[in-house]
């Protein structure tokens, strides 16, 4: 079970963002980490790297030098790295959303936790985890957190058209306006 300290999970994140850009390997911070580089809460399960797929060898490659363990899970849409016991996910076929050179050209050069590296945009990190919601996991609870640290961040409009297929993600941004999280005017 990976380890779920924050302090030993932003040094696994640090690790990987440096090795990467060491190798030039396009990549971006995901899921909550990406959130917590925003000003969101910090994520307390693992840290998570969206990159291309056909980037994932030299990405592993470059783990390997930097002494993390690289491992194939029998799910075919990421590879996980592991710091000691810290979790990284490389994610590069996320739900509904393909990592692609465009993805990566919007994130953003952030300092995080000390270490410059690209954080997805917050329109496509809000996008992308709207799109993870279905019958099997819909925490609504972990949403709200998230969109409100970075509701002034986002095309509100931009999310709703390239979520308009998902019903939970519809759900969860009607219940945003109807508590005003989503910006009047904005969706």
């Amino acid at each position: 079970m990976p380890n779920e300290d924050p302090e030993k999970m932003r040094e696994a994140m640090k690790r990987v963002a440096v090795a990467l850009k060491d190798s030039d390997v396009p990549f971006a911070l995901a899921g909550g980490y990406a959130a917590f580089a925003r000003g969101g809460p910090e994520s307390d399960h693992d840290v998570d790297f969206y990159l291309r797929e056909e980037d994932v060898g030299q990405a592993e490659k470059a783990l390997g030098r930097a002494g993390l363990q690289v491992e194939h899970p029998a799910e075919d849409w990421l590879v996980k790295a592991y710091c000691d016991d810290a979790l990284v996910d490389l994610i590069f076929r996320p739900t509904a959303m393909p990592v692609t050179t465009e993805i990566l050209g919007r994130a953003d050069m952030i300092e995080v936790d000390s270490v410059d590296m690209p954080v997805l945009s917050a329109t496509d990190l809000v996008t992308s985890k709207l799109l993870a919601l279905d019958e099997h996991y819909c925490d609504f609870g972990q949403m709200f957190p998230v969109a409100r640290t970075l509701r002034e961040q986002v095309d509100w409009q931009d999310v709703v058209r390239r979520t308009g297929d998902n019903a939970f993600a519809r759900a969860f941004l009607q219940v945003a306006r109807d508590l005003d999280i989503v910006p009047p005017g904005q969706s």
